[in-house]
């Protein structure tokens, strides 16, 4: 069995699938994205293996070297459409919706009125702003009155193209805290708490959150599973708020960390990954 995985930068987390295939005497063929030539004309390098598993930390790296992969016939986990759907905050919550899946009261607009329109009736004067695409919590802001909506959707009409796109999501009342589960395939084999920090309102680890395990409930189970089908099949990183209304899928995630999943549940996550690539290769 040949497993290959693409990357951009080595983590903890591509360390740790790397010593796991050694440990399952499994031949994984590391693969720097920069470094790779994605001529339309040749074919594949052999050392591509059976399936590639895609770890690019850039969501843009990440899309293309797929669409390349996967047009010249290479299995990749995620696949193409499943990385564009993950990828991207407002497929991710179109797909949530069509698929019943409850999630925070969210709408996109692409421009400056429509948007402020959108804060001031159906948000009430205060909502979440986030870039459609994005990870780490980075320029995510709560709008908490319509001066601060004004300033920073201006702001951002005059950015890249790409953060006018205002996509704005109800800020939900929750514990300090939210829930990261992890689905490989059609199974959650672990999840964690994420604290927020002392005096920020986000739980992301890299703005240093606190983890807790998470014991896997049905009803955690359930949602996950239902989040993770929603965008595609693979390997997903959900991330799940408990509100007044039950619990909330806020974003699925496409390559996600699971360093401190690991630490926290002792779950074998980087052998469950090569498990998984082993089936989908046969």
């Amino acid at each position: 069995m040949k497993i290959s995985m693409i990357y951009d930068t080595v983590r903890w987390e591509e360390k740790a699938i790397f010593k796991a295939a050694e440990q399952k005497g499994i031949e994984l063929k590391m693969i720097d994205v920069k470094e790779m030539d994605m001529d339309f004309d040749k074919p594949v390098p052999d050392y591509y293996g059976n399936v590639t598993l895609q770890r690019c930390t850039s969501y843009y790296r990440g899309l293309h070297s797929t669409a390349f992969l996967e047009y010249k016939k290479q299995k990749v986990v995620n696949d193409l459409m499943t990385i564009i759907n993950a990828g991207n905050k407002m497929l991710t919550s179109l797909a949530l919706v069509a698929s019943g899946v409850p999630s925070p009261l969210t709408s996109v607009s692409t421009s400056y009125e429509v948007a402020m329109k959108q804060f001031s009736e159906k948000f009430h004067g205060r909502a979440v702003l986030k870039p459609v695409t994005g990870s780490w919590g980075r320029m995510i802001a709560l709008m908490n009155d319509p001066e601060a909506a004004m300033a920073i959707l201006e702001d951002r009409e005059y950015m890249y193209p790409l953060y006018s796109i205002f996509y704005m999501q109800e800020y939900v009342k929750r514990p300090p805290r939210d829930i990261r589960t992890f689905v490989i395939g059609e199974r959650v084999v672990g999840g964690i708490y994420r604290y927020q920090p002392e005096g920020d309102w986000r739980t992301n680890a890299a703005i240093g959150g606190r983890a807790e395990k998470c014991e896997i409930t049905p009803e955690i189970e359930d949602i996950s599973i239902k989040a993770a089908k929603s965008v595609g099949k693979g390997i997903f990183g959900i991330d799940i708020m408990e509100s007044e209304r039950g619990y909330l899928v806020h974003e699925v995630n496409s390559t996600t960390e699971f360093k401190n999943t690991v630490r926290v549940s002792q779950v074998d996550i980087p052998g469950e990954i090569l498990n998984y690539l082993v089936e989908v290769a046969r």
